[in-house]
């Protein structure tokens, strides 16, 4: 008499496929909601990856609150209070402005290894500070008026991009350089510096940047030359803007440019990186 041949098990095998399927689709919403969050947020991530037992969140980041205290008797409003060391948070915001000038330089097109470059960005303490250089090769106004080549108007616009993404308070210095003559009256080098840094204000508003963000818009002539430059040098032709993630009080009696000293300048049309490299090189 034949065996019969025993029947074959399929019970298990879609599970673990499904299983797979859940799991992958759960890791995709993850990314995907994390690509969706603020820059800092980014960062702070990645470097709890990186490291994940020297986290730079908070400890109470999370939806419940944490005592990272890990005693027994703490109680009440005690718990999830104890707060990650400030040099953790200045590593966070460290690197989220180097990012941010990397991203900056990046959507010009220019090399930060330059050593003319037409802008310098410099990380400081509590932001960026930002030089756009007014030289012949690459100039950002047109002769020594205060009207903004294209160069100068693609500049700006990417700049109000940037402040009003990142909600950057600004202020805003005109500088020239000193006359030929020695001992020769400045009195042009006043008008002008302090007319191009209310320019560049008007510019800035008028592509996104909120008027309440800019605290402070100030003319100096030749009165602070770039260190080791000469007082008539053209890199000393410049406007510089200082961009701080934490607010400043509005010093209204020290701004030094009246918002109707300057006659606004026409409404330009919004400028391309290639409308710019055509126009501003001679």
């Amino acid at each position: 008499m034949a065996r019969k041949k025993a029947e074959a098990h399929h019970g298990g095998a879609w599970k673990v496929a499904y299983a797979d399927f859940v799991t992958a689709m759960m890791a995709l919403f993850m990314v995907l909601w994390i690509s969706a969050q603020d820059q800092r947020i980014l960062i702070a991530t990645s470097q709890y990856f990186q490291n994940p037992f020297h986290s730079p969140m908070n400890a109470n980041a999370g939806v419940m609150p944490f005592n990272s205290n890990k005693t027994s008797h703490s109680e009440g409003r005690d718990q999830g209070s104890e707060k990650e060391p400030p040099s953790k948070n200045k590593a966070i915001e460290m690197t989220f402005l180097n990012t941010v000038a990397a991203d900056f330089f990046r959507m010009l097109h220019l090399d930060q290894t330059l050593e003319d470059k037409p802008i310098d960005i410099q990380v400081t303490s509590d932001g960026l500070r930002i030089t756009l250089f007014d030289r012949a090769k690459r100039p950002l106004f047109v002769n020594d008026s205060t009207e903004l080549t294209e160069w100068g108007k693609f500049i700006i616009q990417n700049l109000a991009w940037m402040i009003d993404r990142h909600h950057f308070r600004v202020t805003i210095d005109g500088h020239t350089r000193a006359p030929a003559k020695p001992n020769a009256s400045d009195d042009r080098g006043w008008e002008l510096s302090a007319a191009r840094a209310n320019v560049s204000r008007h510019m800035l508003v008028y592509y996104a940047v909120e008027p309440a963000l800019i605290d402070r818009v100030t003319g100096y002539a030749a009165t602070r030359p770039l260190p080791d430059e000469k007082p008539t040098a053209e890199s000393n032709q410049r406007v510089t803007l200082s961009l701080s993630l934490s607010p400043k009080e509005h010093l209204s009696d020290t701004k030094l440019v009246e918002t109707n000293s300057v006659p606004a300048p026409e409404k330009p049309a919004p400028a391309t990186s290639a409308d710019a490299d055509d126009k501003a090189l001679p």
